[in-house]
């Protein structure tokens, strides 16, 4: 049997943009992704702590040590810039691999870089 387990987790990161007029996705910084083990095109949800929105979308990748994270296309309405939002992404496992298995979870300043 195979279940979905947290695979990473970037913890309360600011939205630094949000751009209405684009294809749909959310940008972040690179370093970011890389400490979240995230890949370009990778599925994600999005959770905002301010209003409590939820969303789904994929990762673009944004520009290493810019503390970019930009809700873009239709998600920039579910966030403003300045809310704090948790990404999180799942992996589907097998129950064995899923006992044993460390999620990424990466805790980011207040600069939304990694110190």
């Amino acid at each position: 049997m195979r279940i979905e387990m947290l695979k990473s987790k970037i913890h309360r990161v600011k939205i630094t943009q949000a751009e209405l007029h684009y294809v749909g996705s959310i940008t972040i910084d690179e370093n970011l992704m890389d400490a979240a083990s995230l890949v370009e095109g990778e599925k994600v949800q999005v959770v905002n702590i301010n209003n409590g929105e939820r969303l789904e979308t994929y990762v673009i990748k944004g520009e290493r040590n810019t503390g970019t994270v930009c809700l873009n296309g239709p998600a920039a309405r579910k966030a403003q810039v300045g809310d704090m939002v948790i990404i999180i992404s799942y992996a589907s496992m097998e129950m064995e691999e899923a006992r044993n298995f460390k999620p990424a979870l990466v805790f980011p300043g207040p600069d939304n870089l990694l110190n």
